[in-house]
């Protein structure tokens, strides 16, 4: 047996496709669905994300504005910049890519965006509507996950779903989206005892510990769905997941590469949350 792959680059392009269709029909009514990225600082990593974040705005028609700001920028000087943002109407969509400078608290400025624009997912008051139940933006990466298993018709529920690795960004939140979809879900993590039982256990797995190879064929259940979230750079300078795909592949019956697999979609769920900020904003919602 070996699993299908569930290529995230081939669904988000199916997606985006979609939503460029929906931007034109937007725009028609003179609804120009706005984003603001700011991006403090030279790292290499986010640059990389911030230029797929721009190609992928292009190509849907959502209007993206890049702030570049120095290293060296305060938390004051932020948080002015995100109030101005906060108050412009043009503005659906308010992104500070992280990681940020020492000198700036994460949380502080994660939770001086407005709600009603953090197409990222990550303010408290989206945290929360989405842990009971409520309309709110979903943080991209689990929202693409969940999107992925269902272009594949999979069923969630009744499933036991194991999620490695408990970050606010992907493994607390895919969890909670597990369990709308009825799932059973575990988390495991550094402090887990005994986690190759619960791994073995798994219908679902999601890994998302950041550690090349983590896990390989001889762990998982025959069958299982396999999400690999994790993106290591490895010595001959090619990327590879936090599993072993070429072993894993053989016992699993879905599995997501890497690259190519949950980060295009990422940026896809990105490009939903700002059109849905526009049509929200617009009373088309």
């Amino acid at each position: 047996m070996s699993a299908e792959v569930i290529y995230g680059s081939e669904l988000a392009q199916s997606l985006r496709d979609e939503m460029k269709e929906e931007v034109n029909g937007l725009r028609n009514k003179g609804i120009i669905p706005g984003l603001t990225v700011v991006l403090i600082g030279e790292d290499p990593a986010s640059k990389s994300y911030v230029r797929g974040k721009q190609k992928a705005s292009d190509y849907v028609g959502v209007d993206s504005e890049l702030i570049e700001l120095p290293e060296s920028t305060t938390q004051e000087e932020l948080l002015s910049l995100i109030d101005t943002l906060n108050n412009k109407d043009s503005v659906h969509g308010i992104l500070v890519q992280l990681p940020l400078p020492a000198q700036i608290d994460e949380e502080v400025i994660i939770e001086a965006i407005s709600p009603e624009k953090d197409v990222d997912g990550f303010h408290p008051i989206s945290i929360g509507r989405m842990m009971t139940g409520k309309d709110t933006f979903y943080p991209c990466t689990p929202y693409g996950i969940i999107q992925m298993m269902k272009s594949k018709n999979i069923s969630l529920e009744g499933k036991h779903a194991v999620v490695l690795g408990r970050s606010n960004i992907v493994g607390k939140p895919v969890g909670q989206l597990l369990l709308s979809e009825n799932a059973t879900v575990t988390y495991c993590h550094s402090r887990t005892k005994n986690m190759e039982q619960y791994i073995a256990s798994a219908d679902i797995l999601i890994v998302a510990v950041g550690k090349a190879h983590f896990l390989n064929g001889d762990h998982i259940k025959e069958g299982a769905i396999v999400i690999d979230v994790g993106v290591n750079r490895i010595e001959d300078g090619s990327l590879t997941g936090d599993v072993d795909f070429d072993s894993a592949k053989e016992k699993a019956s879905y599995i997501t590469p890497v690259p190519k697999g949950v980060g295009p979609m990422t940026i896809t769920m990105l490009m939903h949350n700002t059109i849905k900020s526009a049509k929200k904003t617009n009373g088309l919602l």
